[in-house]
């Protein structure tokens, strides 16, 4: 407890706060955020020091951030219909902390804002006691790590949101991690056809690790995706999940559903001002359009027996992890992201 109270300093620091240009362009684009900042949301570690009135986690635990929060106490968490959070998002949502409205990174003595209530690019971080899950100490940290977001996202949009049922046709649009992730869940439930779509077709070979059956390229076809997935399904799929975050896409991935029962479900965050758009008969003709944050999972109860599963083998982490970086090699981890041969990046806060 030698550090409660008192000054961290990270190496590094501008490295911290000044990642990528165009990952902070396109993080700018989607989410609100104030500059500087300490990005990064995807993470596991070991408390180093606990805050007075804090009980749940202790120095020494290992745990992962999560961005999305679970007090139980506010309407959201009593409600037992969402796993959305109010306690600390207005806090979160503008970089701070909620006790003092005040960031807990500086550099020079001028604030760094957090971002999303977890800021994982550095080699310390400052959290609230509702955004972090306590986690098995015989679990790699390196590797469950990605339950932070991305593979949650995926496995409990089908798991937790559409509820996919055996024998469901189902289709993916994207397959980065989170697609490739939606694409697990889905074989895990049964479906009888899983129908990845990609503009990559680099992706499909190993798409099929991850239970994707059937691929489509767009640019294959003459026709709108969502004509050649009707075409191919007998009148549509029973679910589509848009991993991309792309509105047109959204579209095409609701369109795609069949009458009278399809579920489509948004899942990839697309930039902020854009809306989403279809014509009402195809809600009125019984297709549903559905959203997921976080894959619906509770993050503090339920991410724990994630890892719990992922320690039985009983969901995929490790397939994901296809590069391994230091973090003062970030911004050639954002290289491979954009060359597309990049599903996560793993970094490594001390060289």
């Amino acid at each position: 407890m030698a550090t409660r109270g008192h000054v961290i300093t990270c190496k590094d620091p501008v490295l911290c706060t000044m990642p990528h240009r165009r990952f902070i362009l396109g993080v700018a684009r989607t989410l609100r955020v104030f500059f500087r900042v300490i990005l990064g949301h995807e993470a596991a570690g070991i408390v180093e020091s606990v805050g007075e009135c804090v009980t749940e986690v202790q120095p020494g635990d290992h745990v992962i951030p999560c961005y999305q929060a679970e007090c139980r106490e506010c309407k959201f968490c009593k409600s037992g219909k969402t796993n959305l959070c109010g306690k600390v998002r207005a806090a979160t949502g503008v970089g701070v902390m909620m006790t003092d409205r005040k960031s807990r990174f500086s550099i020079n003595g001028t604030p760094i804002y957090h971002f999303m209530g977890t800021s994982t690019f550095s080699q310390y971080t400052v959290v609230h006691d509702v955004s972090v899950a306590k986690i098995d100490t015989k679990a790699p940290l390196d590797k469950v790590c990605l339950l932070g977001c991305g593979v949650p996202t995926g496995l409990g949009a089908v798991w937790n949101t559409a509820k996919v049922e055996s024998g469901s046709i189902v289709a993916v649009f994207g397959l980065g991690t989170v697609g490739l992730a939606v694409a697990e869940g889905a074989k895990a439930a049964g479906a009888s056809r899983i129908i990845g779509i990609d503009i990559d077709s680099k992706k499909f070979d190993v798409a099929k690790n991850f239970g994707v059956t059937e691929f489509v390229n767009p640019k294959d076809h003459d026709k709108p995706i969502q004509q050649v997935l009707v075409d191919q399904t007998d009148g549509g799929v029973d679910y589509s999940f848009e991993c991309i975050g792309n509105v047109s896409v959204m579209r095409a991935a609701l369109e795609c559903c069949h009458k009278g029962w399809g579920t489509s479900v948004i899942v990839g965050v697309a930039a902020s001002g854009q809306e989403i758009c279809t014509r009402p008969f195809q809600l009125v003709t019984g297709r549903v359009w559905k959203g997921t944050a976080f894959g619906g999972f509770k993050s503090r109860s339920q991410v724990p027996w994630l890892v719990e599963k992922y320690m039985k083998k009983e969901i995929k982490v490790d397939e994901y992890i296809t590069h391994n970086l230091t973090l003062a090699e970030i911004n050639k981890a954002f290289d491979l992201m954009h060359e597309g041969d990049c599903l996560r990046c793993v970094l490594s806060m001390h060289t």
